[in-house]
Formats: structure tokens, sequence, C-alpha cells
């Protein structure tokens, strides 16, 4: 019970970390609704796109580009990506990553990074965050 109470308190934090960046201004890069939903019910209220919107990745990147820059306006990274820990998800992630970078955005992998080692038994997608009983750990 203590191991799964320290990885809910890891994952909460990473997304405490991610909810005041995106409340600051970074959004978050997210596969479809479901994900937003989920974000938003855990107190999420910056920005956050979806992927899934009918645009091909090339279109979708450039998209980011032109609304978002390369940079925040401290040098760091000007969008997080949260896709599922899934097959298709990992996929989509590697994919972002490629094609954002060879744009020459600065991005963040850190949350997924974090909230996908701490809960995956519990769970392997975006839109199960809301459902898993990590509110109480999330300050």
């Amino acid at each position: 019970m203590a191991d799964v109470q320290l990885r809910f308190n890891l994952a909460a934090q990473a997304l405490s970390r991610l909810l005041e960046q995106n409340s600051l201004g970074i959004p978050i890069i997210v596969e479809g609704k479901k994900d937003t939903e989920a974000l938003r019910e855990l107190g999420f209220t910056g920005t956050i796109e979806q992927l899934n919107r009918g645009w091909d990745l090339d279109r979708f990147c450039t998209y980011l580009l032109e609304t978002y820059g390369t940079r925040s306006s401290e040098g760091g990274a000007v969008l997080e990506l949260l896709m599922d820990w899934d097959r298709t998800g990992t996929t989509l992630q590697k994919k972002l990553v490629e094609k954002l970078q060879s744009l020459d955005v600065k991005i963040s992998q850190e949350a997924r990074k974090v909230i996908s080692r701490a809960l995956k038994p519990e769970t392997k997608y975006v839109e199960s965050l809301n459902s898993i009983g990590l509110e109480q750990f999330i300050q």
C-alpha cells in the first residue's frame, strides 16, 4: 500500500507542476477530447490542444509552431506533450517530438515520463487520470 501511495504522490506532484505551468501559459498537447475532459476535471484551466482534429501531423506541428513559436520568453519549453503511454500514444509522442524538434520547437515531456512510470499498473491513458483517485494527492 505504501508503494501505491508513493507512486500516486509522484504522479500527483508531476500533475501539480503541469497544472501550474499550464496556468502560466504553457499549452498541453493531448490526443483527444476525453483527455482534455479528464484534465479539466483535475483543475486544468489553461490551453489544451488536441492532436485528433482531422489534420495530419505535419499540419498540426505547423499550427503549433505558428501559434506558440519555438521558445518561451525565458527560453524554455513552449509546449508540454502528454500522449497516452500505450503503444499508439508512445508512437505519436515519438513522431511529434521528432517533427517539432525538426522545427526547432522546444518541448517538454517530463510530466509524461513521471506519470507513465508512476501509474503504469493502474492506467496507460490520460483520459483515466481523473478516475483513479489522484485528486486527493494533487495540491
